[in-house]
């Protein structure tokens, strides 16, 4: 088995900074892309950020240079850092791995696309 947890959310002015941790547990052996989405209430899922298990990255143009995505592969764990935080980055952040392959002692096994249980960020003054 394997868990995606998400922290870090919470209640931020306009202007303010939060980042947000989401750390795999498990054997892990090793984890694909982690990414971290968003939804906002009444829209639609949407990718914010990308980071491959290189250390390549991607954004969401309405993130670009205000975000910054980054992993630490012995931890497990990927981070989103935002600054500049506006009201319309109000939403459920959720984190995603397109695998994780784990072990046990006998075999190696690969679950796709883990979903995180998600964790709030509201930007309101």
């Amino acid at each position: 088995q394997v868990q995606l947890v998400e922290s870090g959310g919470g209640l931020v002015q306009p202007g303010g900074s939060l980042r947000l941790t989401c750390a795999a547990s498990g054997n892990i052996f090793s984890i694909g892309a982690m990414n971290w989405y968003r939804q906002a209430s009444g829209k639609q899922r949407e990718l914010v950020a990308a980071i491959a298990l290189g250390g390549s990255t991607n954004y969401a143009d309405s993130v670009k240079g205000r975000f910054t995505i980054s992993r630490d592969n012995p931890k497990n764990t990927v981070y989103l850092q935002m600054n500049s935080l506006k009201p319309e980055d109000t939403a459920v952040y959720y984190c995603n791995a397109d695998y994780v392959m784990t072990y046990n002692s006998s075999s190696y096994y690969r679950y796709l696309e883990v979903w995180g249980q998600g964790t709030l960020v509201t930007v309101s003054s």
